[in-house]
């Protein structure tokens, strides 16, 4: 019998932004993080940013994977994986390095794909050399 592995996040490492929830600024993480609310900004997380159905985003994503199902103007800068859901809207452009678009997703504006050390490069412009969790951007 083969075993399988599952990445276990701990659900106290995730930080969340609830529907109803209305926030404006930057948010500069290390781990994980959920949209589910209003977000007015940049995101910047090492981690996975998932964008639920409710969720409104206007403002900048820098991460490592993203699961989009919300609504966003802005634009995003994904390390690894763009998932685009159905239902999801982007107004904005894509620096990826790998785009998965599901039937009824939509986005307007271009598409980049990044090669390995490109994200640091359009990533670092964006991020400005902020610092998560003690340690540079890059991922």
């Amino acid at each position: 019998m083969a075993k399988t592995m599952e990445q276990s996040v701990n659900v106290n490492e995730v930080s969340r932004i609830s529907t109803g929830t209305i926030v404006k600024g930057e948010i500069n993480s290390p781990n994980d993080i959920r949209v589910d609310g209003s977000f007015e900004g940049k995101i910047i997380s090492k981690g996975r940013v998932v964008v639920g159905e409710n969720a409104v985003i206007s403002g900048d994503i820098i991460c490592d994977n993203v699961d989009f199902w919300g609504k966003m103007t802005g634009n995003l800068f994904v390390k690894d994986t763009l998932a685009l859901k159905e239902g999801c809207s982007v107004k904005g452009n894509l620096n990826v390095k790998r785009l998965m678009v599901e039937l009824g997703a939509r986005f307007d504006g271009n598409c980049k794909m990044l090669s390995d050390g490109d994200f640091e490069k359009v990533s670092g412009k964006e991020a400005d050399d902020k610092k998560v969790g003690g340690t540079p951007i890059q991922a």
